[in-house]
């Protein structure tokens, strides 16, 4: 079993410092990559976790590893941790944590796709493409450093796509034709909407009034969801719907999800 879920009390902060970040309505201030963010305690923990979003950091309560900040703290390094381990050792952590985030990320559509009984024309092929990419990221730190990750990302992307479109098969003809990918749909009106089948990868959904929109069936990988707002949407069977997706957008004790992603605690709050 593949671990694709973040567990911090295995890893040593590296989201907190191995990322990144520009002061925004998502990030309080700016901070470089490899430098720890001032909110990093000495445990690795986050000193402001219960109250990232009041602080000013809700980037960090949408961000999602997929596991891979313990397999490279555990895994590639071994356990050893940045702030004892020669600087050497921390600046290639540092390099590579991106890079195994990235293949996580591929690791949990290629598992959901098995997941799904319409994709089964190309379950072995999945499946072997899914054992080679975990394979890669158990190499060194070298090897991973030296991967050519948007190639890998293109020769998993190939099969995503016809899972995709053997998936969105089932909701007939007219359903499949709604191509909205990468579409700027930014502030978009489509409360109530049918997106039954719909094609949504890679759509600017930032802001959209989703409310009581039909997703069943629709592809939304990629999709921007920022500040979308969800209430009493339908995105039952919806697809390669990733947690931090959903985390990042509006909902209500009345949004019907897939079971490959929970419901944010933020939505009731």
């Amino acid at each position: 079993m593949i671990d694709l879920s973040g567990d911090c009390a295995r890893c040593f902060g590296l989201c907190c410092v191995a990322l990144p970040f520009t002061a925004s309505a998502d990030f309080a201030r700016d901070k470089p990559a490899g430098t720890p963010c001032p909110n990093l305690r000495d445990d690795h923990r986050c000193g402001i976790h219960a109250k990232l979003r009041v602080e000013g950091f809700t980037g960090c309560t949408v961000y999602d590893c997929f596991g891979a900040g313990q397999k490279v703290s555990q895994v590639t390094f071994g356990g050893r941790d940045w702030r004892t381990g020669p600087r050497e050792d921390a600046r290639r952590m540092f390099d590579v944590f991106p890079v195994v985030r990235q293949l996580h990320e591929l690791l949990w559509y290629l598992t959901e796709a098995l997941t799904l009984p319409a994709a089964r024309p190309v379950h072995a092929d999945l499946r072997r493409l899914l054992e080679r990419t975990d394979a890669l990221t158990r190499g060194t730190a070298e090897e991973l450093a030296a991967l050519d990750v948007p190639a890998h990302r293109q020769e998993v992307n190939v099969l995503l796509l016809r899972t995709s479109e053997l998936v969105r098969a089932g909701f007939g003809a007219a359903n499949r034709k709604k191509n909205r990918r990468g579409a700027d749909l930014m502030g978009a009106r489509l409360k109530g909407a049918d997106l039954r089948g719909a094609t949504l990868r890679g759509a600017y959904l930032i802001a959209a009034d989703l409310t009581g929109a039909d997703l069943r069936g629709a592809d939304l990988i990629g999709a921007d969801l920022r500040d979308a707002d969800l209430t009493d949407a339908d995105l039952t069977d919806a697809f390669f719907l990733t947690q931090p997706q959903l985390n990042a957008a509006r909902g209500s004790a009345g949004t019907r999800l897939p079971d490959s992603v929970t419901r944010p605690g933020h939505w009731t709050a």
